[in-house]
């Protein structure tokens, strides 16, 4: 069989995602064998049931045996990606995850709403004061990292400096991103370090301070796994954490203007009905979910859709794929804000289900409603410029024009 795309080369999605590739995979190998250059290739799972599959046996499919990526890392930073939420197995990851899940339950994170549409508004006036601007950093980009830099009571002067980082993590293989050669590997080895000693720095000095009545409270003075957390182990949480709530955002806003924009009638339809606006916001989920795959690594001999995997083989779950299987989604390739039901995959299912789900549906939300209120007309300005990932769904560039009453 002629290889239809390379999902391990980050160059086959720069012009997005390869989803007619996909599309005949999924007809014909819906668990399909990809060659990597200079380490074992992988399992891609391709359909939205043996994804779902995959994701609800995290014993038999381990995130923590090899990480979560497709590229095989050094012990050093496989050790340090081991004490990150996303890439703990049962029962440690439950564990971890118990103290911090009331902070992030619905009714809790609905109270930031205020807060949240605060921030966006003043964003927006910045926007509308200079009308052509560049949407992901000059616009998105200070969204996510304000809400987080609140949630966690980060110093406001580390928090561009953090974005950069978040940026960084999840686009390692950009040599505009990361500048210098091409890294082999989806994300940066060295803006994760960084990120990781200055959580571990900041969590030092917060335990010389009073409580603040934040986020960070919970994680020094919680049992987490029967103990308190190390300065080291939460240099690790914060990566995770605040990587996932600045970058994974930054792409789901982008990308939803992004639809929008290419299907004018129905931004017209959300301008007339913002009710309309959370339904959209799933949809922007499943038509530009912000990552493409994680990895899973199997505990023993099994199969999926009748194929073999032996024990040690990667898995790579991926969503961009399982997102527009045609069993599950009616004409899966429209951009459909009525869309319903819509179970799309972008934030995990089982066990690893995203922390921090009700927050980027918050903040997708009202950026939407915000945007649309304050703008009656947003055009493209330029060519928009995606990120170079097999990872990471991404665009690192996309000039508006954004015309105010």
């Amino acid at each position: 069989m002629t290889m239809l795309v390379d999902l391990a080369d980050p160059d086959a999605f720069l012009e997005g995602p390869p989803h007619e590739a996909l599309a005949e995979l999924r007809r014909t190998t819906p668990v399909y064998w990809q060659d990597m250059a200079g380490e074992p290739g992988f399992w891609a799972v391709l359909t939205h049931a043996d994804v779902v599959h995959v994701s609800r046996n995290p014993t038999l499919f381990s995130a923590e045996a090899g990480g979560v990526v497709i590229e095989d890392m050094d012990p050093e930073r496989l050790a340090r990606m081991r004490d990150m939420l996303l890439s703990m197995d049962p029962p440690r990851h439950i564990a971890y995850r118990k103290p911090l899940a009331p902070e992030f339950r619905a009714k809790v994170i609905a109270g930031l709403e205020g807060q949240i549409r605060d921030i966006t508004r003043a964003v927006l006036t910045r926007a509308a004061e200079a009308r052509d601007v560049e949407l992901v950093h000059e616009v998105v980009g200070s969204l996510p990292t304000q809400v987080i830099g609140q949630l966690f009571g980060l110093p406001e002067a580390d928090w561009d400096m953090l974005h950069a980082l978040a940026e960084r993590n999840t686009s390692g293989q950009d040599p505009e991103i990361n500048p210098g050669e091409r890294n082999a590997e989806a994300g940066s080895p060295d803006s994760s370090m960084q990120m990781a000693m200055y959580g571990m720095q900041f969590a030092a000095s917060r335990r010389e301070m009073a409580p603040q009545g934040d986020l960070m409270d919970i994680i020094l003075g919680e049992r987490f796994d029967g103990r308190y957390l190390t300065d080291a182990d939460i240099g690790s949480l914060l990566v995770q954490m605040i990587t996932a709530g600045n970058d994974t955002t930054v792409t789901m806003i982008v990308g939803g203007v992004w639809a929008l924009l290419q299907h004018p009638e129905q931004l017209a339809e959300l301008r007339a009905d913002p009710a309309l606006i959370p339904g959209a916001v799933e949809e922007i989920l499943r038509w530009h979910n912000p990552l493409h795959y994680f990895r899973r690594t199997a505990t023993a001999d099994t199969e999926l859709s009748g194929t073999p995997i032996a024990e040690g083989d990667k898995v790579a779950m991926y969503y961009t794929s399982a997102n527009r299987d045609e069993k599950v989604f009616a004409d899966p390739q429209r951009f459909d804000i009525h869309r319903n039901p819509n179970p799309q995959l972008s934030f995990g299912i089982g066990e690893h289900f995203c922390l921090g789900v009700h927050l980027a549906r918050l903040e997708g939300r009202v950026f939407f409603e915000e945007l649309l209120a304050t703008f009656p007309t947003i055009e493209l300005a330029g060519e928009p410029r995606r990120t170079r990932s097999n990872l990471n769904n991404a665009f690192k560039s996309m000039p508006v024009r954004l015309t105010p009453a």
